[in-house]
């Protein structure tokens, strides 16, 4: 695969009601594009939440971000100390990107 780009993929999932601190994080990382997955559901360290239930307002969202080694240790670096503020749970792996689309 001669097209592609060693990187690092985040999948990070916090409450909406964290996302505004988990934007500001990456901003400060200079982060330059991530996807956000709103209305996630699934059983965590804060119980379980159901998108489909109309009655919950504490809903999930998921970010989703590759970048480089580099780019990477700096997110680590400032999120190490404020996942546990934040809650949720952060996934790091590894991942190639496919060479053509513009690299975050």
């Amino acid at each position: 695969m001669n097209n592609t780009i060693a990187m690092k993929r985040f999948e990070m999932v916090v409450g909406v009601e964290q996302l505004e601190q988990l934007m500001e994080l990456l901003n400060r990382c200079k982060v330059t594009g991530y996807t956000v997955l709103k209305n996630i559901g699934g059983l965590g360290s804060r119980g379980v939440r159901n998108p489909d239930d109309v009655i919950l307002e504490e809903e999930n969202v998921m970010v989703v971000l590759a970048c480089k080694e580099e780019q990477a240790q700096k997110v680590v670096n400032e999120l190490k100390p404020a996942l546990k503020g934040l809650g949720g749970m952060c996934l790091i792996s590894e991942c190639l990107w496919l060479e053509g689309l513009a690299i975050s």
